[in-house]
């Protein structure tokens, strides 16, 4: 098959790399910074670059930038995709992006799969992408009542071809309510934690917990805006959940009561436990 790939991202140029690792698939690449395909040709991660007129050559389109710029791309260009091809999106939201795009690719004859490669690192570009960044992770597919099954076949199979683990079914509104929890919610405490006076003080004082906590507070805040507010209704939720739970660890301290503290540390690690069985 041929398989384009639009942005080469860290998510884009991982993927370029794991279906050329994996696969004998061809890729075709379009990107807005020549120096990018430059490098992604010398380092044999694309076999060539295309341009979005001529997308129509490629069977599955991989669409991986930021959120709105996906929706303007894949609307701009629905005329130029291969009809029955393929064309599916890598972004961490799903309800705003398959409610935008999904009608006008049905409409052009063409086939979409909303999708949220579950892998990620705290730096962003082509020049931190790997072609084993989606081992051992999750491929969630949103496929809705509309989306033809053939669709959500083929891009499964593609997806166990490159190297993920499993492929995980959910509804797009679904996908937003626990990804909110998930992952979205762990950038902003990760954020918020590191804005402690504390911060400057921890040299020689740190470990494992800090480097966890603080790692994802690394992040590309231009995209990771747009996730947000595109997610804003649940993530907001679970950020209310987080505060009320701290005050409850605050209030145990400020009062004194260690039984209470103690209850509230117990319940954490059990639900911790609970979790990990279910993993």
């Amino acid at each position: 098959m041929k398989i384009g790939i639009v942005g080469l991202g860290l998510i884009g140029g991982s993927l370029a790399k794991a279906i050329k690792k994996n696969t004998e698939h061809l890729v075709l690449a379009l990107d807005i910074n020549k120096a990018t395909i430059k490098t992604a040709l010398s380092q044999e991660a694309i076999d060539g670059e295309v341009t979005p007129a001529e997308l129509s050559r490629c069977d599955i389109v991989i669409v991986s930038l930021y959120p709105q710029q996906t929706v303007d791309f894949i609307l701009e260009n629905k005329d130029n995709f291969k009809k029955e091809g393929i064309v599916i999106d890598t972004c961490g939201i799903k309800s705003n992006i398959v409610s935008q795009v999904e009608k006008p690719l049905e409409e052009a004859g063409v086939r979409f799969v909303g999708c949220h490669p579950m892998a990620g690192r705290e730096f962003s570009g082509f020049d931190y992408s790997v072609d084993n960044l989606f081992e051992k992770a999750s491929f969630i597919m949103t496929p809705t009542d509309n989306t033809p099954m053939s669709a959500v076949r083929e891009i499964s199979s593609f997806a166990y071809d490159i190297g993920f683990a499993k492929c995980v079914m959910a509804s797009p509104e679904e996908h937003d309510r626990v990804i909110a929890f998930t992952s979205q919610l762990a950038h902003i405490v990760s954020s918020a934690y590191v804005k402690s006076p504390s911060l400057m003080k921890q040299p020689g004082f740190s470990a494992g917990s800090f480097k966890d906590l603080t790692r994802v507070a690394k992040l590309n805040e231009d995209m990771w805006t747009s996730l947000f507010m595109m997610n804003r209704e649940a993530l907001g939720a679970e950020i209310g959940h987080i505060i009320k739970c701290l005050e409850e660890y605050r209030d145990a301290l400020s009062e004194g009561d260690s039984e209470r503290l103690h209850e509230l540390l117990r319940e954490g690690r059990e639900l911790k436990e609970r979790s990990n069985e279910n993993t």
